[in-house]
């Protein structure tokens, strides 16, 4: 059994590494891809709740912050591989999300011109509305380990 089958990972995600060192320990993330359409998620653990035993805003803001570039790069090809920065980030808390939770969520790219990104994107927790999440990013450079497919 894979470790992502064995930590409760729904089928079709693999672990992905991405966001340098921050995202390397708050992770991990997974991606899914299929028909046209990516999906981001996690599992939510203890390190990732408040006090409350709920994920943390933080964790769910990161995740967004994480959700809508990646899912960008991913539907215009244009920006694979590229760095791209926040601008704004805009994020409306909908419902608590539980310790245990498979979070997950999908981005639509708005707009896309040489020089920026506009997304938005819903993030579910079991199926469940928890997050809405709108932004815009800057086209960066291509990153050093995506040089050789630019």
């Amino acid at each position: 059994m894979s470790s992502a089958a064995s930590a409760g990972i729904p089928a079709g995600f693999a672990e992905v590494h991405m966001g340098g060192e921050f995202m390397r320990h708050n992770g991990p993330l997974y991606l899914r891809k299929a028909e046209g359409r990516v999906w981001m998620g996690f599992r939510v653990e203890a390190r990732h709740c408040n006090p409350a035993q709920i994920c943390h805003g933080g964790m769910m803001a990161s995740f967004c912050d994480m959700l809508l570039p990646v899912c960008a790069t991913h539907l215009a090809p244009s920006l694979l591989g590229r760095f791209m920065p926040t601008i704004s980030l805009q994020l409306d808390y909908l419902a608590p999300t539980s310790i245990g939770a498979w979070v997950q969520g999908e981005a639509q790219l708005l707009r896309h011109t040489p020089v920026l990104v506009f997304l938005q994107g819903l993030v579910t927790a079991d199926e469940l509305p928890v997050a809405r999440a709108s932004g815009i990013f800057r086209v960066g450079p291509v990153m050093a380990e995506h040089a050789d497919q630019a």
